[in-house]
């Protein structure tokens, strides 16, 4: 990756916080490399490189500022608009692949062989996917240093790293400090229960209420819920469940994780940053947007709107089918009656759901809906997670309370996840997906553009057949025929994804005027 010497140095010299994540700063005659937005007295050019990751700033031998903790920093925005190798490998590698599979499975998974793999990424990022991982294991390994009473060996283990000395000399190498001296002045706090309080940076503005707004109406009982301006959910990862709790705050999203398995500690971090699109540039997305007069006062009204993602996949594309043509109360009934079936009660689920979800900052009778009781009272002690693509295959017919058409529809998609032939997590190929999808009974356009918007995070899917959107399109004086609106959107490219957020939030807003 090329990056332009005056354009990096004005940003750091304006200490400018949109570029963090985009570059590293390496300043020479200190040893360490910084975020652009680093508080520090900008060095001098001559002592300047500029690295387009941590693990080659590393690699050169530098070390992380300790001041402005680079490592902490949003991900770059260029993974997630990306869909190529190179983007899908580095969504991989933060979910912590290579940890579990090492290079060999993260190869595989992306259909190329080692050599090349390590080729492409060292010409784009400046370092090899085993460095990237060792960069992401530092920063688990800091994190779990400074919020848990871990030993250093547990922690070592728990970051992924092969041995003690491993550890202690990538810290020292990383952070240019031995272990135990990181626990001094630790910022993460140790929450109770064995949780794990967080700080997840992201670009400003984020508008938060838009956020939990639209998840507030997708809340299932026992999965997920929105309370007191906090969203939470169950999370299913390679080694165990979870607990997520994600707060809105200034500057940064608090994350509360409760984890089975703190070798988790990467893939749940990155899936949270996944669901809220912390690595987005609002700034980018909304000068697009903002330059089309129907869409403007919106932009201007609420900066910084976020698509909502997904932490399970197939989770999201069995929701996308059981929406299909019907409300969100609807589908909400629907998919409760289901998981109902499928779940029992388990003992060793970390506590927190502890009740159906109660959104909070919207239309409660559209939230909560009729759900059985019975369905409700099973949903309690559950594990918090979306059945598995095996669970829902082997589920029986009266769990499906929807058409045939549409039942056997989600048995295709569990049937297609479970033989491998379908990869719906956020490092599947975004085209091939499609293609797939498009092969599988009752699965349309709708319902692909919907999975890659969401499970795939594609920031550029659109939906011109989508009721809300073509309403929201009508509220703000647009046509809302779905060939002309599908036209009328190319304006909107490459984020017609946060274009179809905010025509959705038209919608609503259009309808509650309405109502009063």
């Amino acid at each position: 990756m090329e990056l332009d010497f005056e354009r990096c140095y004005r940003a750091v010299d304006s200490r400018d916080q949109r570029f963090d994540g985009w570059f590293y700063t390496g300043v020479t005659s200190t040893g360490i490399y910084c975020r652009p937005s680093c508080p520090a007295v900008t060095p001098k050019r001559h002592n300047v490189r500029f690295f387009p990751s941590a693990a080659a700033a590393q690699g050169a031998g530098l070390r992380a500022c300790r001041r402005c903790r680079p490592d902490v920093s949003p991900g770059s925005p260029e993974w997630d608009v990306r869909a190529d190798v190179v983007g899908r490998a580095m969504r991989l590698i933060a979910d912590g692949v290579v940890d579990r599979d090492g290079v060999p499975g993260l190869a595989t998974r992306l259909g190329y062989t080692e050599r090349h793999l390590h080729r492409m990424l060292r010409a784009e990022l400046g370092a090899g996917p085993l460095a990237l991982a060792r960069a992401q294991r530092a920063q688990t390994a800091r994190t779990l240093i400074e919020s848990t009473e871990l030993g250093l060996a547990e922690i070592a283990f728990a970051a992924g790293f092969g041995s003690v000395r491993q550890f202690n000399d990538t810290i020292r190498e990383v952070y240019g400090v031995p272990p135990s001296q990181l626990r001094v002045g630790r910022r993460a706090a140790i929450g109770g229960s064995g949780a794990l309080t967080l700080r997840l940076a992201y670009r400003p503005p984020l508008h938060a209420r838009a956020l939990l707004d639209f998840l507030a109406l997708r809340t299932l009982p026992g999965m997920d819920e929105v309370r007191d301006g906090t969203y939470r959910r169950g999370l299913r990862l390679p080694h165990g469940t979870g607990e997520a709790a994600l707060t809105p705050a200034d500057g940064h999203i608090a994350a509360t994780l409760r984890l089975t398995d703190l070798r988790d500690l990467a893939p749940a971090v990155a899936r949270c940053r996944h669901l809220f699109d912390l690595d987005a540039d609002p700034v980018a997305v909304d000068q697009t947007l903002g330059t089309d007069p129907a869409l403007a006062p919106a932009v201007a009204a609420e900066p910084g709107v976020r698509v909502p993602r997904a932490v399970d996949g197939f989770e999201m594309a069995v929701r996308a089918i059981a929406t299909q043509q019907v409300s969100l109360l609807s589908a909400r009934t629907t998919l409760t009656h289901l998981i109902s079936t499928i779940l029992t009660p388990h003992p060793e689920r970390p506590a927190g759901l502890d009740h159906p979800g109660q959104p909070g900052g919207v239309d409660q009778e559209v939230c909560v809906g009729e759900v059985g009781q019975d369905d409700a009272n099973l949903l309690i002690n559950s594990t918090g997670c979306f059945p598995t693509a095996e669970e829902v295959l082997g589920a029986p017919d009266a769990g499906f309370r929807m058409p045939v058409s549409r039942r056997e529809a989600i048995r295709a998609v569990a049937r297609a996840v479970v033989e491998g032939e379908l990869d719906l997590e956020a490092g599947g190929e975004r085209g091939e997906v499609a293609r797939r999808l498009a092969q599988l009974p009752g699965i349309g356009p709708w319902t692909a553009g919907y999975v890659a918007m969401r499970a795939l995070g594609d920031p550029d899917a659109f939906l011109p057949t989508d009721l809300a959107v073509r309403r929201g399109a009508a509220a703000l004086g647009l046509s809302d025929d779905p060939s002309t609106l599908d036209r009328y959107a190319a304006r909107w490219r490459p984020w017609r994804s946060y274009a179809v957020v905010r025509l959705w939030r038209a919608a609503c807003t259009s309808h509650m005027n309405d109502a009063t």
